[in-house]
């Protein structure tokens, strides 16, 4: 029997199994929480787990080639849904595999399960060299989520995994992991019922009161700057965010999580470019900025050092985010849209007047944003432009890290909705590829595309084996340049040297048809954008190779973040 037909057996309903079993327990909670699809790989430490997935038949198994690229498959799922990412790893190395993966959920604050084997209990912390064992496995997991919890007692593995759901969604949300002892997920337990009487929050809710002063000095801003981030889109504020801007007539930043919390052609939209000189010095003139689900982070702020006024009010569902990186005047702690929808009710009451010179000020400087760094691109201006004109509105764009991402595709590349724009928050690189295929299956009626760089592409290459199996349209442009381009770039403006940055690749595209891609090489912009038209067309896996040499440099070299070069340059601390 071959493995595509292995693959349509019929499951067999869990009800129809003599016993119930904690890894039955684990199933009905992913079930009851609405999982649909989970990543992973079978192991001996999970694979009780597996055989329950199967015999109730609900989840779709997707099988990766590492757990590292299972985990960021979750976190896209995630990040492109809404909706639970599920991994499944094994105990040990296979658990430390997703480690990496599972920071980068923790730093852009994705709600991921990440369901790991453990030892049998009776060998926990023995050391005696039971297969797959760890030294500290939950402390392992414990550095990489937001939380890790251990099943102690397999009759609670449905409170336990119910309680971990609970964790990855609450604000700040994160991925958390949970361990179970191999003889723990096979143990026979009573299937009880587990039912919560808390009163549940309706749609419409709202909040009761806001201080009067926030409203005050948001009615009086004649310069105010909004900076939203990914908590206005987790918290689905983007309605009221636009609301609010336009009824005060606010310029809006967006930080790279941001991005799509509203759409970036709108006039009012400056975009991710809070490091640029233009931006710092709207903000630094503003006399009211209202930061929404927004971390500062440093690179977004030129480490901290964007001048804001006094009169800052700080909108976070994460309590621990006030003040954390810049004083707020007051601070609003709570869930984005609620807190967003009041707002906007007490402004209606208000007497509010923007100013026309103000709102013509702000679109000139979205205007010349763009024009300066399209003058840096030459030839991949004519890319950039190609891949905005032919691919829909709602098209998924996942960055890995690399030069045309974070020089063009983060920020000229126009988002137009939330949840279709996602980038490594880590700064970790070859995730994008996994992380593409995790949106895909989450966003299977709609394209994904993936930019990358030859050098992160290879870290989880294995991965195109995965969208293959899952017939998944996915389409990756990848940025040849025989090397690590980034890090070239900072090298030559610290050092005036490079090491360590030249690679041996393969024929990408050979690779590529090799596992079951489409794929075809390109040398100038015009090939890019037939290729690019053959590849929608086509719906089934596909890349292009730009060769970059044959394209032509940027007009200005890319040289990392703003003070990256200057920052490794030798000084006296």
């Amino acid at each position: 029997m071959s493995q595509q037909e292995q693959l349509v057996i019929a499951p067999v309903k869990a009800s129809e199994q003599m016993e119930f079993t904690a890894a039955d327990a684990v199933v009905k909670e992913l079930v009851r929480a609405g999982v649909e699809v989970a990543f992973g790989i079978v192991s001996i430490h999970n694979m009780p787990i597996y055989d329950a997935i199967l015999r109730d038949g609900s989840i779709h198994l997707v099988c990766s080639r590492g757990e590292s690229g299972a985990a960021n498959m979750a976190d896209g799922y995630a990040r492109a849904t809404g909706k639970l990412g599920v991994v499944i790893t094994s105990t040990g190395t296979g658990a430390g595999n997703a480690a990496g993966s599972l920071i980068e959920s923790w730093a852009a604050g994705v709600p991921v399960l990440h369901l790991t084997g453990e030892v049998a209990s009776p060998y926990l912390g023995t050391g005696r060299g039971y297969i797959h064992e760890c030294k500290d496995q939950l402390s392992i997991m414990e550095g990489s989520c937001k939380k890790a919890m251990r099943l102690r007692r397999p009759e609670q593995a449905a409170a336990v995994i119910r309680q971990a759901i609970k964790e990855a969604a609450a604000a700040p949300s994160g991925p958390v992991s949970v361990e179970i002892p191999i003889d723990f997920q096979s143990a026979i337990i009573p299937d009880y019922s587990l039912e919560e009487v808390n009163v549940s929050v309706q749609e419409n809710s709202t909040i009761a009161y806001l201080p009067k002063e926030a409203i005050t000095k948001i009615s009086q801003a004649r310069r105010p700057v909004i900076w939203a981030g990914g908590g206005v889109i987790s918290s689905g504020a983007s309605k009221e965010l636009q609301e609010l801007a336009e009824r005060i007539g606010a310029a809006v930043i967006t930080s790279q999580s941001g991005k799509g919390s509203i759409p970036e052609d709108h006039p009012q939209c400056i975009g991710h470019f809070a490091s640029f000189e233009l931006t710092k010095d709207l903000v630094k003139k503003s006399d009211l900025l209202i930061s929404i689900g927004v971390r500062l982070r440093g690179n977004e702020t030129s480490n901290w050092k964007i001048e804001v006024p006094e009169n800052h009010i700080s909108i976070d569902a994460d309590l621990q985010a006030m003040n954390r990186n810049y004083a707020a005047a007051i601070g609003l702690a709570g869930d984005a849209k609620l807190i967003l929808r009041k707002v906007n009710e007490e402004l209606a009451k208000e007497s509010l007047s923007t100013s026309e010179d103000y709102l013509e000020e702000v679109l000139s400087v979205r205007k010349e944003l763009r024009l300066q760094l399209r003058a840096t691109l030459g030839p991949y201006e004519k890319i950039a432009d190609a891949m905005r004109k032919l691919l829909p509105r709602d098209t998924v764009l996942v960055r890995d890290v690399t030069v045309q991402a974070n020089v063009w595709g983060s920020r000229l590349f126009e988002i137009y909705q939330p949840r279709t724009s996602i980038h490594a928050s880590g700064g970790g690189i070859g995730q994008g590829l996994p992380t593409a295929i995790g949106a895909q299956m989450g966003c299977k009626d709609r394209q994904v595309v993936l930019l990358a760089g030859d050098g992160g592409f290879m870290v989880n290459v294995g991965e195109m084996a995965t969208a293959v199996q899952e017939s998944l349209p996915i389409i990756v442009i990848l940025f040849d340049d025989a090397g690590y381009g980034v890090l070239r770039n900072i090298q030559d403006a610290a050092y005036g040297r490079q090491v360590a940055v030249d690679l041996v690749s393969p024929d990408f595209v050979l690779l590529a048809q090799s596992i079951g891609f489409a794929s075809a090489k390109i040398g100038s912009p015009e090939e890019f954008a037939s290729e690019l038209e053959k590849a929608m067309d086509r719906r089934k896996p596909s890349m292009i190779v730009v060769d970059m040499e044959a394209v032509g440099p940027m007009a200005k070299p890319f040289g990392g973040p703003p003070g990256a070069a200057e920052a490794f340059k030798p000084k006296k601390l």
